[in-house]
């Protein structure tokens, strides 16, 4: 989506930035691995073929994603950004008569990052912005049912198990927004800073002053 296009979203642990062209290489070295492959349900693209994915993202109008980069590494000018990167986080317009209706996906693909947290601030964040910028009004997610780290997380989060599909070996959970957790997300991302992304390049060390 050219939405978030310049957008930068600033939290405790990370910072969300658009999917640029030099994020790419490194996301392809990431997608070589079986595992993601597996837990994300994808299939190893060329390289080119990246290329042209992370156009399809930009463009659009029924996806929209961010790079989720380590915060602290980030502010660091002498660190490359795709050396901060951490995974990504998606939102899928998957009904085009729903407009309000939305699939969420996050991927923590630096295995030194899963089991912080980082997960759960990323949702949130994500949740917030569908809820804000895009009228998304109900998420779903589709995990593998080996992947029972995700499962955990996005039942704490309050999603709600609505399908099992064991031919492919996942199940669905869903979210529909309420008054209830309309005012939790507002609350929970009171210290959530939207930025100029192009602007905040310039200066990143304004993020952990």
């Amino acid at each position: 989506m050219k939405i978030n296009e310049n957008t930068l979203l600033e939290g405790h642990k990370v910072v969300l930035v658009p999917y640029n062209v030099e994020h790419v290489s490194r996301y392809h070295e990431w997608m070589k691995s079986p595992e993601l492959q597996q837990l994300t349900a994808s299939e190893p693209l060329t390289l080119e073929e990246e290329y042209d994915m992370q156009r399809s993202w930009r463009e659009d109008d029924d996806k929209c994603t961010f790079i989720i980069l380590d915060k602290q590494r980030w502010a660091g000018t002498s660190v490359e950004e795709e050396q901060c990167m951490v995974g990504d986080v998606n939102i899928f317009l998957t009904d085009p008569t729903d407009p309000t209706l939305a699939e969420l996906e996050i991927m923590i693909a630096e295995p030194g990052y899963r089991g912080k947290g980082i997960g759960k601030e990323v949702t949130r964040m994500m949740m917030y912005y569908g809820l804000t910028k895009l009228g998304i009004r109900k998420f779903e997610v589709k995990i593998g049912l080996d992947n029972e780290a995700s499962i955990a997380m996005f039942k704490k989060l309050g999603f709600q198990e609505v399908m099992v599909c064991k031919v492919f070996q996942e199940v669905t959970l869903e979210m529909t927004v309420d008054q209830a957790l309309w005012t939790r997300l507002l609350q929970d991302m009171a210290d959530v800073t939207e930025r100029d992304y192009s602007r905040t390049c310039s200066n990143r060390r304004a993020l952990v002053s």
